[in-house]
């Protein structure tokens, strides 16, 4: 008999431990899981909203292979703008997704930007809600840069601008993404002469009405290798010399380089204190448009023959090319934008609230403009040419 009740009391001292044992491993846990949420929630400011995704825990020492913690949709993401800030993206381990709409082939370029299984690739339609959705269900960070120079039959600017960024912040709100960031443009007013800028500002509104923290920026026109600002105009002597309204010495403008607003992007995204917040990306000097485009073909050796032409004209001439059936060279409303005076916005902040110096622009057109030398001016140097004049801003 005494032999049944020692075992039994050793049976249950057994249990006992096991349970003080399961007790205190599984108080470890917790305690683990609630440091891992703390530093999840330091990271993104506020309380998570969904369950924990592995790519969501920062760890690592920084640089492509760690994982900062951002899984980022990027909607525009193989046009201009969208490579470099997917670039970005990468090299600083974040998780990208990348909806497309174009041609798988012309995705390849982003593949190589992030680490193996890092760069995520998915097809979309932006008038379709759960084609969005399935984009950004498992972010913490949308990225809007849809963007398109020139009306289709298929979308117009309205579609573009207004409508397709209004479901984009829609939908993201309801699916708890915690920061939204928006690209607009500096000259956007509801009272522009050009259509572009108009819808541009309408869909800034839209915006803020559906996402009231989403980040909002406002650059320039943005100058890079595969820019449509700086190639533009070197293009241009295909027709016989440079037409300018009023030979463009009534227009001021103010470019940003592209690299600087692609970090702007990304640091707007580590920085807490950006949401709700509108941002101007100007470069650091504003020119005369007849002294910026004397420099563009000062840079690139190539004969300046500008001629002044009147603004009907040259509406008419760009109506011809928007008849094309491939990508116009220009249009009336390319026209108006070119020819607008860029806006001063003192009161908002900047690229040096982000903690970025801008780049003067002679630092960098050589890389836009080199391929429009010939092949004896080359390998000329970029200081042979004098700085384009400046005005005060």
């Amino acid at each position: 008999m005494l032999r049944f009740i020692l075992i039994g009391s050793a049976v249950m001292v057994l249990k006992l431990r096991t349970y003080i044992c399961s007790s205190a491993h599984q108080e470890r846990l917790e305690k683990q899981c609630s440091s891992l949420t703390a530093i999840v929630t330091s990271v993104f400011h506020g309380p998570p909203q969904r369950q924990l995704h592995h790519a969501l825990i920062p760890h690592g020492k920084g640089g492509r292979s760690s994982v900062s913690g951002v899984v980022a949709t990027v909607f525009g993401a193989t046009g201009f703008l969208g490579r470099y800030v997917v670039n970005h993206l990468g090299r600083m381990g974040s998780q990208v997704m990348v909806p497309y709409r174009c041609d798988t082939y012309d995705t390849m370029h982003l593949r190589p930007m992030g680490d193996l299984g890092q760069i995520i690739f998915l097809e979309w339609n932006g008038r379709n809600k759960d084609s969005i959705r399935r984009a950004v269900e498992h972010s913490n960070v949308v990225i809007n840069l849809v963007g398109r120079e020139w009306e289709t039959k298929n979308f117009d600017f309205e579609d573009v601008f207004v409508k397709i960024p209004l479901a984009i912040a829609q939908v993201s709100k309801e699916a708890g993404v915690e920061k939204f960031i928006h690209v607009s443009h500096l000259n956007a007013d509801i009272k522009s002469s050009s259509r572009y800028l108009r819808n541009k500002a309408v869909g800034e509104k839209e915006v803020r009405n559906a996402f009231p923290e989403a980040t909002i920026i406002k650059p320039a026109d943005i100058f890079g290798r595969e820019d449509r600002f700086l190639n533009h105009f070197a293009n241009i002597r295909s027709f016989g010399g440079v037409p300018l309204i009023s030979l463009g010495k009534k227009t001021v403008k103010q470019p940003v380089y592209v690299v600087d607003v692609s970090k702007g992007i990304i640091n707007a995204i580590k920085d807490p204190s950006a949401r709700g917040k509108t941002f101007v990306f100007v470069g650091p000097n504003r020119y005369v448009l007849f002294d910026l485009v004397q420099y563009v073909y000062a840079v690139a050796h190539r004969p300046f023959l500008p001629y002044p032409l009147p603004h009907f004209a040259y509406r008419l001439v760009a109506r011809l090319f928007e008849m094309s059936p491939f990508e116009p060279w220009t249009t009336r409303d390319k026209v108006e934008r070119v020819h607008i005076t860029d806006m001063t916005l003192p009161h908002l902040p900047g690229l040096e609230d982000l903690g970025i110096q801008a780049t003067p622009l002679e630092l960098k057109a050589i890389e836009v403009l080199r391929r429009h030398r010939t092949y004896r001016w080359l390998s000329s140097e970029v200081e042979d040419v004098k700085p384009a004049k400046t005005v005060n801003v």
